[in-house]
């Protein structure tokens, strides 16, 4: 092999581990299916001309904390975030809302009764962020560099959602509790729900959860440019059908999903690790709307004007019995809807009085189910009036997000089910290889798992390094 690499896919993992590869001087190809870098961190013309929509991901918490994209001169190449005044707000039906500060202090006046549980619950962590994220954010395996903080956050981690709530007993600060806990696509009383809840909390004070000027193609955009500052080339429009058209180079590292790597490369592979690869599981979908807007989402609770994230849900058991529904195969009467409304602290998003917004509901994968007249009943019951704001709507089924984005198997965007025990053992858990000489899995279905964050890149680009001979190390 000599010192090319290649890497299958442009999303964020894909484009740091081609940095990466690139850092140690070899020579990095990036092939793209798509006519436009990004994977599910692309910003597009969705609905009307001059409304820009983030395809997949919006809101950036674990990209702005990213330990990989902070070594990064990004900014430099134009990334810039915007911080809304909160990350978050949950309307309530008495016409308030729970709004979770930046400000740990602020959080904890805020949240009245429950403040001083909630500065225990996620302080230490918050505190100790830079620590904790470059341990949470390693393979789940691997030993912490930081003990007593990582497992300190792993007992608490491992635990069910409700069963952590448990701490908060006022019913505002648990409904948020429950809006955060719902990120990780799991039933409130499973295992590890509780981590996303944390993390997504911890996250929101310590790095605050920042939208990119323009939208989510800055950070792509970004990280191409920097790319290219080390040699480095991306292809668009440039599928790969199969492993064996890349002749000449060495690692080749997949940001797909292990159906895709078993098609691609599926001949390579022994029997054993070809049925590990089948059996890989895929998590709950997303139902997701792309809105252009006459006017800002007119919220009952004024607060909700002050986050580019709003959840909407109801209470603490109400958001449960959604989310169990839907793990249980079923589509909630009153589901658990993600909304974010950039358009309010970005004026790029779209034209010069109008606005976009951007809302998605979980469904089961591959669900044929329209879910659009309950997500906007869901809106509308916080926000009264919301449908006449409405110039233009694009619908996006399970199946029509993964006709955008292969990896988006069935509508999941996380990259695969993150229970416990695919959690703990992902398809590539012995470091990001296969056993293919050279071939590499490095998408979210590796760990640390979704978010747009690119250490999956990171770790498994790292591995391939290692593997390297020293010499050309």
């Amino acid at each position: 092999m000599g010192d090319k690499a290649c890497v299958v896919g442009s999303g964020p993992n894909g484009l740091a581990a081609a940095i990466v590869l690139a850092q140690a001087g070899l020579e990095v190809e990036v092939m793209e299916a798509e006519a436009t870098a990004g994977g599910a961190a692309r910003t597009l013309d969705l609905t009307l001309p001059g409304f820009l929509h983030d395809f997949g991901s919006a809101v950036h918490p674990l990209a702005a904390g990213s330990p990989f994209f902070s070594s990064l001169p990004l900014q430099a190449h134009g990334l810039t975030w915007i911080h809304s005044p909160a990350p978050l707000a949950h309307p309530l039906d008495d016409g308030t809302a729970v709004v979770l500060e930046r400000d740990l202090p602020a959080a904890r006046e805020s949240l009245g009764a429950d403040g001083a549980a909630w500065e225990r619950l996620v302080g230490p962590f918050v505190r100790g962020w830079p620590a904790l994220a470059a341990d949470v954010l390693r393979p789940a395996l691997a030993l912490p560099r930081h003990p007593r903080l990582t497992l300190l956050f792993g007992a608490r981690a491992l635990l069910s959602a409700e069963r952590l709530a448990g701490r908060l007993r006022g019913e505002r600060a648990r409904a948020l509790f429950a809006g955060l806990a719902a990120h990780s696509f799991l039933a409130l009383d499973e295992p590890l729900s509780a981590a996303f809840a944390l993390l997504m909390a911890v996250s929101a004070h310590a790095v605050g959860w920042p939208i990119p000027r323009g939208g989510a193609q800055a950070i792509t955009d970004a990280l191409c440019r920097h790319l290219a500052t080390l040699g480095g080339r991306v292809r668009t429009s440039a599928r790969v059908e199969s492993l064996a058209a890349l002749r000449d180079v060495g690692p080749v590292l997949c940001d797909v999903t292990p159906r895709q790597l078993l098609a691609l490369a599926g001949d390579r592979f022994p029997e054993g690790f070809r049925r590990r690869l089948a059996r890989f599981r895929y998590g709950s979908a997303a139902f997701k709307v792309d809105y252009a807007l006459t006017a800002p989402i007119p919220w009952k609770a004024g607060e909700c004007a002050r986050a580019a994230t709003v959840h909407l849900g109801g209470s603490f058991e109400e958001i449960a019995q959604a989310e169990r529904t839907t793990r249980l195969g079923g589509h909630a009467e009153r589901p658990f809807v993600l909304l974010s409304q950039p358009s309010l602290f970005d004026a790029s998003r779209a034209p010069a009085g109008r606005h976009t917004a951007w809302a998605y509901c979980h469904v089961p994968n591959g669900s044929r189910v329209d879910m659009l007249p309950r997500l906007e009943a869901q809106i509308e019951r916080f926000a009264p009036g919301f449908r006449d704001c409405v110039l233009r709507r694009r619908v996006f089924s399970p199946e029509g997000l993964e006709a955008m984005d292969a990896n988006l198997v069935g509508g999941d965007i996380a990259g695969g089910a993150m229970d416990l025990r695919q959690f703990l053992f992902r398809p590539t858990w012995r470091g990001y290889s296969t056993p293919a000489r050279g071939v590499y899995l490095c998408s979210a279905s590796t760990p640390p798992g979704g978010g747009v964050h690119g250490m999956c890149g990171y770790h498994a680009a790292r591995a391939a390094l290692a593997h390297l001979p020293s010499r050309r190390r």
